[in-house]
């Protein structure tokens, strides 16, 4: 006895509904969402992990048609809830990744999913579809072998035996000519894209800053704030610079009031200086398409920010009051001496045949400079932090060239154990002649 089902599916005007039109379970469909998830194409990818299961939550447990790409910046991205989407365009970046890694999953791993899902471009709703099992042509009987008019000959035997060698031989090498036309042509294109990665120890060193989905911030000084205190002579710390509980000290009596003017006036500009804007060039130049590095000034940093990304303090604390929060773990700071007018290293903790301050000669253009490099966790040790600082602008400059040169960096990792990057402190000297650029010297370093 035929089943209903079976019954109404002879007749001509069938009732039976295809795949296509069944209704999708949710469950199925959160499962497949968690094995791509979990697949080798995002599992060391956290943050494009955590974009799939937002869209698809929203999606599949909640029932919300679209999700807003200023939604998805503020909350997996960490920007600001009403964050500008045309001047930053995160979101959209990590969807273009998100959508490749998930078409591979399809075309490799998941090839024999039932079900399958796409984010089709403008919006960022997953779209859930079922497979077609791929159709195998059936096998056809062989036609009966036709008389020939005239015998062919037959090869010998052992030539017959021969022939399938040389055969996969010949495959074999134009199979390992094609590989390696394509390696080349991979390793090129890579070459270009991420310039750091093909030189050994820039790739050592940057890896922890460059090849992960952490967002890194290029945090550059406000030099205002340091013609403020060179002005006023006096120092303020990082506390007093987010609560902008200095400005009152501008205003006091002592202070004339065309000098209360002036400051009011530098205050209220956001300046940068050419030093640290060359710095954060040289390290953009290595991974010039980076989707992860991001350019800010110190006023508009917050706390929250140096505890979810990996920083780039670029500056003394007297123009970047971010590297205060370091000072504790530091070895070698920047000093600045208002009377003097000139900024210092101070070594807290000389060795035998160390100074315990490094000064350069005073003078109107200087040859000769001190700067530092820090690599350091962030006080919170979730993630990495490099400070890159000098006693004039061009000191810093010639900071930043020494990590971002292949040769400098190549020469102070024969310095670590096993030529293995850990955090370090490094005191660099700098000097130039005219029409020379600067070049770093190694005075001492701290390895941690």
């Amino acid at each position: 006895m035929k089943s209903k089902l079976e019954q109404n599916s002879t007749g001509p005007e069938s009732n039976v509904k295809s795949a296509e039109d069944v209704p999708m379970d949710p469950e199925a469909c959160w499962k497949l969402l968690e094995r791509v998830a979990a697949s080798s194409h995002l599992n060391r990818a956290p943050r494009l992990r955590e974009f799939l299961f937002y869209v698809g939550s929203k999606s599949l447990k909640e029932g919300i048609t679209d999700v807003h790409e200023q939604e998805i910046g503020a909350v997996v991205f960490g920007r600001q809830a009403h964050y500008d989407t045309s001047q930053d365009n995160i979101v959209r970046v990590n969807a273009t990744e998100l959508r490749k890694r998930i078409d591979a999953y399809f075309i490799s791993d998941g090839v024999n999913e039932p079900l399958c899902f796409h984010i089709p471009r403008g919006g960022y709703k997953p779209v859930f579809r079922r497979q077609t099992p791929a159709v195998h042509a059936p096998k056809t009987e062989e036609a009966p072998p036709v008389a020939a008019e005239t015998p062919v000959p037959t090869p010998p035997v052992a030539l017959q035996n021969t022939l399938p060698l040389i055969f996969a031989i010949a495959a074999s090498a134009l199979l390992a000519i094609v590989c390696l036309f394509l390696w080349r042509q991979v390793q090129s294109l890579r070459a270009e894209i991420h310039p750091w990665q093909n030189q050994p120890a820039l790739a050592a060193f940057w890896s922890g800053f460059l090849d992960s989905d952490q967002d890194t911030d290029i945090i550059l000084g406000d030099t205002s704030f340091a013609l403020v205190q060179d002005i006023s002579g006096q120092s303020y710390p990082l506390h007093d610079y987010l609560d902008n509980a200095y400005l009152p000290q501008l205003q006091l009596p002592s202070i004339s009031a065309d000098r209360r003017a002036d400051l009011n006036r530098i205050e209220s500009r956001l300046n940068g200086s050419m030093g640290d804007f060359g710095v954060a060039e040289k390290i953009k130049s290595l991974d010039p398409n980076s989707a992860h590095l991001f350019f800010k000034f110190a006023r508009e940093y917050t706390a929250d920010d140096i505890k979810r990304n990996n920083t780039i303090l670029i500056g003394s604390r007297k123009s970047n009051p971010w590297v205060d929060l370091f000072s504790d773990q530091m070895n070698f700071l920047i000093e600045y001496d208002p009377a003097l007018n000139q900024s210092f290293v101070k070594n807290l903790k000389p060795k035998p045949g160390e100074q315990p301050v490094y000064t350069a000669p005073l003078d109107p253009n200087p040859s000769a400079g001190y700067s530092i490099v820090a690599y350091l966790p962030n006080p919170s040790h979730t993630t990495n932090s490099l400070i890159i600082a000098g006693t004039t602008s061009q000191a810093t400059n010639a900071a930043g060239e020494f990590v971002t040169s292949e040769e400098s960096i190549a020469d102070f990792r024969k310095r670590f154990p096993g030529n293995k990057f850990t955090y370090f402190e490094v005191l660099l000297k700098t000097n130039h002649l005219n029409g020379t650029p600067f070049k770093a010297e190694i005075i001492t370093y701290r390895i941690y």
